[in-house]
């Protein structure tokens, strides 16, 4: 498969409290030219969200994101899921996504997270929390001694602010919550979603 980091300019983080609204959000995002999203393991509908998108929006690929136990790894992909997403890396979580054979962003928020998790073979990471952790400044700074490594910043990133990410050679996307926004999802209108994510998928790579 491609690259994570090449499919979108933006990957959509999204909570989704409500399962009817999994398919229609999936569908939006597509028409809107986003063909990726990755549905937080936040809430109890989590996994029944990705479930319904793997089986109805086979053109997305769907992934789960805030994995941090083992067993959210399994669940997963039993789920459909054909990515994994970490906000931070442990040992054990680490150990039961590769068991999965799903590609994995392992989260890092520090120049030894990173260095730690490219030891283990791992070249794109998660950024995480993005803005809270030094934002584009930091990522700049990092990209010297790093040189080996791409990122998906994630955290604090708006649709204003998602051009100076992508602007960095060490950034191959950036995942964002603005896509998906709470009152659009709870009053059923993709019309909105879907322009937010034609906006987005024009934001490109210079």
């Amino acid at each position: 498969m491609t690259s994570l980091l090449d499919l979108s300019p933006v990957v959509p983080v999204v909570v989704i409290g409500e399962v009817e609204h999994a398919v229609p959000l999936a569908e939006a995002l597509l028409r809107g030219g986003i063909g990726i999203i990755e549905v937080t393991l936040r809430t109890p509908e989590a996994l029944a969200a990705i479930r319904r998108i793997a089986a109805e929006v086979p053109d997305t690929v769907v992934g789960a994101g805030t994995v941090t136990a083992p067993e959210h790894a399994k669940a997963a992909l039993a789920a459909g899921a054909r990515f994994l997403v970490t906000p931070g890396s442990t040992d054990a979580v680490l150990d039961a996504a590769a068991d999965t054979g799903l590609p994995v962003l392992p989260g890092a928020a520090t120049v030894s997270e990173a260095m730690r998790l490219a030891e283990r073979g791992y070249t794109e990471l998660k950024f995480f929390p993005a803005e809270a952790a030094g934002g584009v400044p930091y990522l700049k700074s990092i990209g010297g001694p790093l040189p080996g490594l791409r990122f998906c910043p994630t955290g604090g990133i708006t649709q204003a602010t998602a051009p100076g990410y992508l602007a960095l050679p060490n950034v191959g996307c950036v995942g964002g919550s603005w896509l998906a926004p709470a009152d659009a999802l709870a009053a059923g209108d993709y019309a909105e979603i879907e322009r937010l994510a034609k906006e987005s998928a024009a934001l490109r790579l210079p």
